[in-house]
């Protein structure tokens, strides 16, 4: 079997990736990156897939692409799935070949979960919805097809729903929730938020969970846990992602709810880093976590690859998420359950913050409609031993 040797490799090819080349770029300008990918596509700018690339005329498929490979010179080796990692021997196998590294990065990120349905149409008709081939073919269905089904309504859910809707598909949108959003936010902006989905004209399907059903080239049909069945010429699933930890885990690496990693975002190998998705990291604010969010994938790559290269430094971020639909924006630090107390500061009826309490201390914040926020909001929750609710109330503006 051949060995191809890498100063650097990387497993994955998302964001993360690319981030990572840049961070070792920084310091080391010489070592050769390899990148190694089940995606048909070089890494790309994820959230654009449900977001801008639907919505945004000004910004075309051409912004996509990250350029990862012409401005680092890292190798990307695309349809190459890691088979197996052997940390002491430096020795990665992909594609039937033997990758050795001096140092190697696990960004492996995740899958998104299938819906439980019989699929004839061989992926045709139902979608999952991760990568740029996937934005394609449904970008291609709803121009071919009357009526697509979203599953889901969480973030991803929720924002092919509107971009469906707002590019003319007939848009039915199914959720376990009573309200769309009650998981994370309060009651009453909950029923906003799906307020604006029924007023674009989405159908919206609460407190469904699809159990079962068929689809192929004529439609699909999908069953639901009460008995009803909701039908459509397509469905593409929202529901989240399983991550891929695998590797790691028959590799001996500690793995519990993701990679376990240090400061530095070292594993429990020798020369092994973790980032992005599936990294459990300790955020210095927030204690340790896990992030499936663009802006902990950006800052955590650029950190990891500087390590690789040498740097020794803490990852020190709190990452942000952040989600747009039908013209508004909210973003948030922490975390946001809508089983915990909040208290809601409204700075007019379109604009405010929600704080989010687990036994009087601030865990999360909601920023709705409001900009150039966050470091505020991560100062609240720097802060949160020492905060009354008194003094949340006109703190961030």
């Amino acid at each position: 079997m051949a060995t191809t040797h890498f100063d650097y490799l990387i497993v994955g090819g998302g964001m993360v990736a690319d981030t990572a080349a840049r961070g070792i770029r920084e310091i080391d300008t010489a070592g050769s990156i390899g990148i190694l990918s089940d995606d048909v596509d070089e890494p790309y700018t994820r959230p654009a897939l449900s977001k801008k690339l639907w919505t945004d005329d000004d910004f075309p498929w051409e912004k996509v692409p990250l350029g990862t490979a012409a401005d680092t010179g890292a190798e990307i080796r695309l349809r190459t799935r890691a088979t197996a990692i052997r940390p002491e021997a430096h020795e990665v196998d992909a594609a039937g070949e033997t990758f050795s590294y001096g140092k190697l990065l696990l960004a492996t990120g995740g899958h998104p979960v299938p819906l439980p349905i019989e699929d004839r149409s061989n992926g045709e008709r139902a979608l999952t919805f991760r990568t740029a081939a996937d934005y394609r073919r449904l970008r291609a269905l709803s121009t071919e097809v009357d009526r697509i089904a979203v599953v889901g309504g969480g973030y991803i859910g929720s924002e092919l729903a509107a971009a469906l809707v707002q590019n003319g598909v007939d848009t039915v949108l199914i959720h376990t929730g009573a309200v769309l959003g009650d998981a994370v936010f309060p009651p009453a902006l909950a029923e906003r938020f799906e307020a604006l989905f029924r007023e674009a004209g989405v159908e919206i399907v609460a407190g469904s969970e699809v159990v079962g059903g068929t689809a192929d080239a004529t439609g699909v049909r999908l069953a639901l846990k009460n008995g009803d069945v909701v039908r459509a010429d397509a469905v593409v699933s929202g529901l989240g992602i399983e991550i891929a930890t695998d590797l790691a885990d028959a590799a001996g690496l500690r793995v519990e709810d993701g990679i376990v990693v240090d400061a530095q975002l070292r594993t429990s190998a020798d020369d092994v880093w973790a980032a992005g998705d599936i990294a459990s990291y300790p955020d210095r604010i927030l204690g340790r976590r896990r992030v499936e969010h663009v802006d902990n994938a950006n800052e955590m790559g650029r950190a990891v690859g500087r390590n690789l290269a040498g740097a020794a430094e803490p990852y020190t971020h709190t990452p942000y998420y952040y989600s747009a639909v039908f013209g508004i924006r909210y973003e948030a630090v922490g975390t946001l359950d809508s089983s915990l107390e909040t208290v809601e500061d409204w700075i007019d009826t379109d604009r405010g913050v929600i704080y989010y309490l687990d036994a009087d201390r601030v865990v999360g914040v909601l920023l709705w409609n409001v900009e150039d926020a966050r470091d505020a909001a991560r100062a609240v929750l720097a802060e949160a031993d020492t905060l009354t609710r008194d003094a949340l109330v006109g703190r961030i503006r």
